[in-house]
């Protein structure tokens, strides 16, 4: 079954995001903790979503998502920051159903657009997102300023 997420499967969804870290071979960067995404998800003003898959009472996967915006289109969309099932539960439709969930909220909303980047490497996933009629956005390149280059720019702000 495919839900959103609640207050409750922040400890399962932490520990999907840290299980994400190690596939991805990046765990040592990986420092969420259960109150960083409790308050994300469920603080006063919460800044991403989820949605989870639910195996007979367990959180076998998880979508975590967020608002983004086209100014293009001069609406909202959703970012995919994260989608996860663990190996075990592979193949029984839980990835396809998060993504068709967070399509119908696309649809519900009048969001034109549902976005996510997957790593170059990560041919099973590319396949897999492929066979549902997405389509690579290859003529962009992602940017990211982080930790020390971060700080020294932010130290230029006037």
């Amino acid at each position: 079954m495919i839900r959103r997420a609640t207050e409750s499967d922040v400890p399962a969804i932490t520990g999907l995001v840290h299980e994400l870290a190690a596939y991805e071979k990046s765990s040592s960067l990986c420092t969420v903790g259960e109150e960083h995404l409790r308050r994300a998800l469920f603080g006063a003003q919460p800044s991403v979503f989820a949605h989870v898959a639910d195996q007979e009472g367990v959180v076998v996967g998880c979508a975590l998502w967020f608002l983004n915006f086209s100014t293009w289109d001069g609406v909202n969309g959703i970012y995919l920051e994260d989608l996860y099932v663990q190996p075990a539960a592979r193949g029984g439709g839980f990835g396809k159903g998060l993504l068709a969930a967070l399509a119908a909220e696309c649809v519900a909303h009048d969001y034109t657009r549902l976005t996510w980047s997957v790593l170059n490497w990560n041919t099973p996933s590319i396949g897999f997102y492929r066979s549902l009629g997405a389509q690579p956005q290859d003529e962009w390149t992602t940017y990211r300023l982080a930790e020390g280059a971060l700080a020294e720019l932010a130290a230029t702000a006037r």
